[in-house]
């Protein structure tokens, strides 16, 4: 049996979903070794996100000034906005070890109680995908946040008792892609909360301008601006495509990253300037060209592009609704005038028909089906 510790820090979704896709925002495990020489190892290197790092910073001054370990720590927010580097960055800044887990890997509550006293005073417990973990070790964890104490089992049935073990001082930082799943006592025993949000193409830059400073590559302001405009205000994807752009540069141009190489490289890797890739782009079509943009059902929109449903839900559809390309709506998937106007297609006639219909899935207003469906 393989310690919880040791694993690698894998995104929320599996199977078909941890493809490398261009501008996915999950990371396989080799992404990850590329991204530990990348991360920041201070607040004062933590570029994005400045309300969340403000804050962060006075309760971490305020524990080293009282000599105590800071409050449990909860960062939420879609993959690859920095969550797992600030966790990092708060051991470096308290000056502690950081433990590493992930939800998923606790499945018992023996395993987080062995974690648990094995930690030395002041360390940091990093749970990647909180929300995932086990309801026993969630149960668990609950006494270890409040009392630093934890009471395990010994024996089974009538015989069976609990022996209180005291675990030392720790800080523990969750960190969740949906912080809705997490059960409200969970939740409510984090002392700080930090949501993370998507970065402007300006904080991008300067994240670009980092990388490319630590991976020797030569980028241009105007190349630095073509690449954050197609990450789709994610970090991990600016760095990614940075990567790719600077092979193409290395091979085909002089090693120098402008515009032009910029656009040819994301070209030849099917990355449009709003950030599309191939897939996102098969989506669209289909629901314009194949059902009159919509409203369609996730299942038949899927069969269309050749997909999984749940990968065209998980994959494509968040960047899509944000960039305005894609309503979700009680009757089935609808492309908005955007979406037509993006692909250089005509707005039909009357426009999109979006206000008969309600944009929150759960929303009342209409309880017809879709007009395609699977």
């Amino acid at each position: 049996m393989s310690a919880p510790f040791d694993r690698s820090l894998t995104g929320e979704v599996s199977g078909d979903l941890g493809q490398e896709w261009a501008v996915s925002p999950q990371a396989g495990d080799e992404e990850r070794v590329v991204e530990s020489a990348l991360r920041p190892h201070s607040l004062h290197d933590f570029i994005g996100q400045p309300k969340v790092a403000r804050q962060l910073a006075l309760v971490l001054e305020g524990a080293k000034r009282r000599g105590r370990p800071p409050d449990h720590v909860l960062l939420s927010g879609p993959p690859g906005l920095g969550k797992t580097s600030l966790a990092l960055i708060i051991g470096s800044e308290l000056g502690t070890a950081v433990k590493i887990t992930s939800g998923p890997a606790i499945e018992r509550s023996g395993d987080l109680a062995a974690m648990l006293s094995n930690l030395s005073p002041g360390d940091v417990l990093f749970i990647d995908e909180i929300h995932r973990i086990a309801r026993p070790a969630e149960e668990l964890l609950y006494m270890a946040m409040e009392d630093f104490r934890v009471d395990v089992v010994v024996g089974k049935g009538p015989g069976a008792t609990a022996i209180p073990l005291e675990i030392n001082p720790f800080t523990l930082v969750g960190a969740t892609t949906r912080a809705g799943l997490l059960t409200g006592p969970l939740r409510d025993r984090f002392g700080f909360v930090g949501q993370m949000e998507f970065y402007e193409p300006a904080e991008l830059q300067l994240v670009l301008a980092r990388s490319a400073d630590l991976l020797g590559v030569e980028l241009t302001d105007e190349g630095s601006a073509e690449i954050a405009g197609r990450s789709r205000g994610t970090p991990r994807i600016a760095n990614r495509l940075l990567r790719r752009v600077r092979d193409y540069a290395e091979v085909e141009a002089d090693g120098r990253v402008t515009r032009a190489v910029a656009e040819a490289a994301l070209a030849l890797y099917d990355v449009d300037h709003l950030g599309l890739d191939r897939l996102d782009r098969e989506v669209l079509e289909a629901l314009v060209t194949k059902f009159g943009g919509g409203p369609v059902g996730v299942a038949t929109l899927a069969v269309a592009v050749g997909e999984e449903p749940h990968t065209v839900e998980e994959v494509c559809e968040p960047f899509l609704v944000r960039a305005g390309l894609l309503a979700r709506t009680s009757r089935g998937r609808v492309a908005t005038e955007a979406a037509w106007r993006h692909l250089g297609l005509p707005v039909p006639r009357g426009g999109i028909p979006l206000g008969r219909v309600t944009a929150d899935p759960q929303g009342a207003g209409s309880s017809s089906e879709p007009l395609f469906d699977a």
